[in-house]
This record gives C-alpha cells, structure tokens and sequence, in this order.
C-alpha cells in the first residue's frame, strides 16, 4: 500500500449537538474547519433521513408541465391547477432527530446517515484514511459495527478509532492524566496511565453533569423573574456568567464595601439601620438632597418594574405592537438628543470607577431573540416596514456585554452598527444568580467522579501523578470560572497537607512516643518477614498507613519496591491504598502553547487536536508499522472484531 499523506487523512469526531470534521492536516495544527449539527430529518421513505427540513408549500400552476416554472432546487408534483412544492429550509430543527443523547448512539440508521452526509459533504478521494474519535461510553460491539460500516460503505483503505479520552491526552503531550470531559448532558471521567486508559472504575456518562445542567439551574432560578429557557441558554453563553469558588460570597451592596447613595444625599448616613450616620447629616443638619451619584427622574412603570423581563412577543402578538414600537422611537430619539449636548461625556467623566463582573451585584447581557423576529414575520410587513421594526426593537445596536459592566462600542461610520440578519438583540438585566450556574451540586457529583475513577487504579504509585495532571476540557466546561471552580472543590474534599500528619498522632499506639519536629521517633517501615522493606510489621506496631505515608513521601522506595527479597517482582500497588485515595496535591495540567491557532479558540475541544496529532504519527510517519489502523486487507482477514486490535 502506498503511504499516505497529510492532505488525503479524514478526522471525523462525533458528538451530541456538534460533529467536528476535517479533511488533511495542516502544517500547523488548527481547530476543526467543519463543523455539523449532529441531527437529520425523516425523509419521506421510511427509515431514511435528509440533512435539512423538507418544507411543503402550494403554488397556482403557471400552466406549463409538471416540474417546470418552479425554483431551483424545489421538487413539485402537479394535481389539477396546482403543484406541490417542496424546498428545504437549512435552518429550522423542526422533527429534527438527534442520534447521539448523553454520548450513546440511540438511532442508528439516523447516526449512519449523518456520517455519510458528512463524508459526501466533503467529498474526499478514493485514497482516504479515516480517523474517528469514539465517545468513552460506546462498547467494543458498537465499535465493530462503525468498522464495518466505514469499510463497506465507503470502501476506505484504512480506517482507525481512537478514544476521545485518549486524544486529549495526546493534546497535550502527556502520557499519564485524569481527563475531565464535560459535554453537553454528561461527563466523562477517565484516567489514562502509560497511554493506557483505566477501563476498570471509568466515570463514563455521568448524568446530570453537563452544560444542559448549568442551564436548567439558571432557568430555575430566573424563571420567576420572567426569563426563558432560551434566555438562560444565552446568559449561560455570556461573558457574565461566571462560576464562583466553593465559599465565595455573592456580590450585593453589604459586602461590597458599598454605600446607599440616595441615603448618603439626603441623611448623610452610609447605608439604612444603626451606626450609618458618620457625616454632617448626623449633627442635625438639614438634609441636602440628590447627589451627584443619585439617579432622579420619573418612576418607571410599575407594571413593567414588577413583571421582570419584558415579553415583547406578547406585545407583538396582542396588537399593541404600533404603541410600543412609538415608544421604543421616543427612547432612542431622546438618547441621541442627550449625545449631541454632552450629556453623556459629561456623566461618563463624572461616573466612579466600575467594578468587575464578580463584584456587581447586577449586570447585563445582550439576548438574541429570534421569537421575537418570528412574530414580525408573521404580520406579513413589507420589508422597509419590517428594517424599521427591527432597529427600533433592536436593544443591542452600539453596544455589546462586557465582564466589568462597561460597554464595548460597535459603531460603524453613521454612528449605528445595522443589526445583523435574522437577529434581533435586547439588553437583559439579571441578578447574582449568573454567578449560581454550578449551585445544584454539579461540582461535587464530578468531584466525586473524579476521586472514584483514580481510586480504581491499581497501580498506587500512579494515583499522585494522576491527581497533579487533571485536564478539564469539553464545551460544557466553557463557562468563566469553572474550572478553578472544580479544583477548588476537589481541594475542599479530598486534598490533605503534608504537613497536617499530625492529626493521627492521636492513632499511635500507647506505648509509641509521639513524633518530634525532628523526625526521630516518626514510625519507618521495618523488614518484612520476607526481608523487604516494603512488608510493614503490622502485628508489632499497629502504625496507621495514612500516617506513615503522608510523613514518609520522600521515601517512595520504602513504600514501592521494585522487587522484595526473593528477587521476585512485588505487587506493590496492593500497599498502602488509603494513601492513593488521599492526594496531597491536586493540580490543573499545564495546557500546550505551540499551538497559536488554540490558544485563541480555547482547548475545550482539544480532543480534536490530539486527533490530528495522533493521525499525523499513525498515518504518516509510522504507516501501519505500530498496528495504530487496521488497513482494507486486515479487515478482509480478520472481520470488524479485528478493529480491538488496532483501535487505540
């Protein structure tokens, strides 16, 4: 077989909600240049799936054939005077089918037909290899049937499976770590030693865990004050959503330092209650009314005050959409006349410093709202009627979010930036519930995950290793703060000191003294009764093995000896176990700076990258030698029960 090279190698990654998809390898490595919605639609034949929603419309007939006068791409068939009409529609998900929930292929025939939509999108040539990431949770029966699948439908010469677990690992150059994969409704745990992944105690689609879940905490704290699921979805997306440390305080005026200004203005009291009157309010004064930092005018509507978000939609379909739109007119009318007079350089000059996203108690964000725009389409506006509609609806024209409250200006020449197509944006307020996304208990289930899946390992003298090389990827993960959020809490719940040892001197037998700053007397591991330094007297001291290993670190040939006394290999890993379950150091992996492109994408999808690695070295430079892919020939020998052999 002639060697490949890098511009014929095929990566396709499936996932829940995104397939990921590229055809060569570049010089540098670069983020997935394909990306598909992971859905088809049911065709009109049953059992068969098309990649967009086939739409039905009527038409009067122009009076020639069946099939003519009609648009490019649509399908018709004539009855009478009229034809049926058929087009596609690339963007609704209407009947949409999804055949990957929680990372488990749960439709087949839908699964088969997205690969293949994908494979004739990109159209590769006859001599193309196939890399295709696995989910953790597939099984090695479900990996046969992929096999066979690549082989006899699209006749590749060579085809590979590698475990996304193990991809990100190659992302990032290492050869022992735990993997945090956090997807879309579960998360996957795995720990991976020696380019080895631990198959027995694996975290493998843990429910409730994923992005979906942060989501549906934000939707249940924010759906009493008027926000949508979709809302939630959006915020969740923004800039400021962020996860707060285990124990951190949530921002509000008391624990910001700050003061009430209205009373400050007027009283000279720092805030309302006891104690607050420290200015000349406080010695009889008459009170000086609004401040410079206290806002007067009129008072809003307390219908609008007290419903929280406003349901434009509703407004849209209850008739008052003229009303409102006028208003709407006024607002912005008002805005620009306060621009032209200064008013607002002058109260930007005047504004005290922001404070950063963590410590505001309120903040924005901008939401796309595409039911609102669905309404407008419904009211059959012409379409200079419908422009107007949508810049006086659209909130978010001159401004986007920002994560220290400010406003970042996108203005074009004439002072607007255009909305863009298909979307219109409104300025959503929320309150310190952006920071509770991970409040139901998400970080302590993947915690717990976590300590689980390095507590299988057999091998003890890897679990330290284990827990300083956690690499935290997934979009799921996306959200600020998260991942420090995680350490934090695998810190809180399982990390111990070296230096709190102490704490089991109270275990120590009677007649042991108890241990000096010297390290004199602490307890050392004695001659086993098969002469190796390994076999602890347990029947003479009684020393408590937490203990012994957490003040005897440094002595890692004491604890895991290579051979005992008879020159026979030892089982090492059966040693001292509560050890590898209590870590005393937990640590994020250090995440890879060769590669530009990442850097500014994120490594949230670094299996991909380690795909591309891991292909480049199997494909290219080892062509086959390292049994890394199972070749045409192999499968013709050996079946689809060949590929565990090859597979990685």
């Amino acid at each position: 077989m002639p060697p490949f090279k890098d511009e014929q190698i095929l990566l396709i990654a499936p996932g829940s909600q995104t397939t990921l998809a590229q055809l060569g390898l570049p010089e540098s490595f670069t983020p997935a240049r394909l990306r598909f919605k992971s859905r088809m639609f049911p065709a009109d034949k049953e059992g068969e799936y098309e990649p967009n929603k086939v739409r039905q419309k009527e038409q009067r007939s122009t009076g020639l054939a069946n099939g003519a006068g009609t648009q490019d791409g649509a399908r018709t068939a004539g009855e009478g005077d009229n034809e049926v009409a058929y087009e596609e529609d690339p963007i609704s998900e209407e009947g949409a089918v999804w055949p990957i929930e929680g990372g488990r292929v749960t439709n087949w025939p839908c699964f088969f037909a997205l690969i293949e939509h994908i494979y004739m999108s990109i159209n590769p040539s006859f001599h193309t290899p196939i890399l295709l990431l696995t989910q953790p949770v597939w099984t090695p029966r479900e990996h046969e049937k992929i096999t066979q699948f690549f082989f006899e439908k699209f006749k590749t010469p060579a085809f590979g499976l590698m475990d996304s677990a193990m991809a990100t690992a190659w992302a990032y150059g290492l050869h022992t770590a735990t993997v945090v994969d956090m997807g879309l409704a579960k998360t996957d745990v795995t720990a991976i030693s020696e380019f080895i992944a631990h198959d027995v105690g694996r975290a493998t689609a843990v429910p409730d865990c994923g992005g979906e879940a942060l989501t549906q905490r934000l939707f249940e704290l924010l759906s009493p004050q008027g926000l949508t699921r979709e809302m939630c979805e959006q915020l969740k997306r923004s800039p400021i959503c962020e996860v707060l440390p285990p124990g951190a305080s949530l921002p509000g005026p008391e624990k910001d330092g700050a003061f009430n200004p209205a009373s400050a203005a007027s009283t000279g009291a720092n805030g309302s209650g006891p104690d607050q009157r420290t200015s000349a309010g406080a010695l009889g004064d008459a009170p000086r009314g609004p401040g410079p930092d206290t806002e007067v005018g009129e008072e809003m509507n307390e219908d609008e005050d007290n419903e929280g978000v406003l349901d434009v939609a509703s407004i849209v379909t209850s008739g008052k959409m003229s009303e409102y739109l006028a208003k709407k007119e006024r607002e912005k009318a008002e805005r620009t006349a306060a621009k032209k007079k200064g008013g607002d350089a002058a109260a930007a000059a005047a504004r005290p410093a922001r404070l950063p996203n963590s410590r505001r108690e309120r903040n924005t964000f901008v939401y796309e709202d595409h039911a609102l725009l669905d309404a407008l389409k419904n009211m059959n506006m012409n379409g200079e009627k419908m422009a107007e509609a949508r810049a006086a609806l659209d909130e978010g024209l001159s401004k986007a979010p920002s994560t220290d409250g400010e406003t970042t200006q996108m203005q074009t020449h004439n002072g607007e930036a255009p909305p863009p197509e298909g979307t219109i944006r409104r300025e959503i307020e929320v309150g310190v519930e952006r920071f509770q996304a991970a409040s139901g208990g998400i970080l302590e289930r993947i915690a717990d995950a976590v300590h689980r899946t390095i507590s299988s390992v057999e091998a003890v003298s890897k679990r330290a290793e284990l827990w300083d090389s956690l690499i935290v990827v997934g979009n799921g993960s996306k959200v600020k703060g998260f991942k420090d959020a995680l350490l934090a809490t695998l810190h809180s719940k399982y990390l111990i000191s070296p230096s709190s040892a102490t704490i089991f001197t109270s275990e120590l037998p009677s007649n042991l003294s108890t241990p000096l700053a010297t390290g004199a007397n602490t307890p050392q591991p004695q001659i086993g009764p098969h002469g190796g330094s390994g076999g602890l007297q347990q029947s003479s001291s009684h020393v408590n093995p937490l203990l012994l290993a957490a003040t005897t670190a440094h002595q890692a040939s004491h604890l895991h000896p290579s051979s005992s006394g008879l020159g026979q290999p030892s089982h090492s890993h059966n040693l001292h176990s509560s050890h590898g379950q209590t870590p005393t150091s937990i640590k994020l992996a250090k995440i890879p700076e060769y590669f530009p492109e990442w850097k500014d994408h994120g490594y949230e999808e670094a299996a991909f990258l380690g795909a591309q690695v891991a292909a480049k070295v199997l494909f290219v430079v080892d062509q086959g030698m390292g049994k890394g892919y199972m070749t045409r020939s192999d499968y013709n020998e050996q079946g689809p029960s060949g590929i565990h052999d090859y597979s990685m």
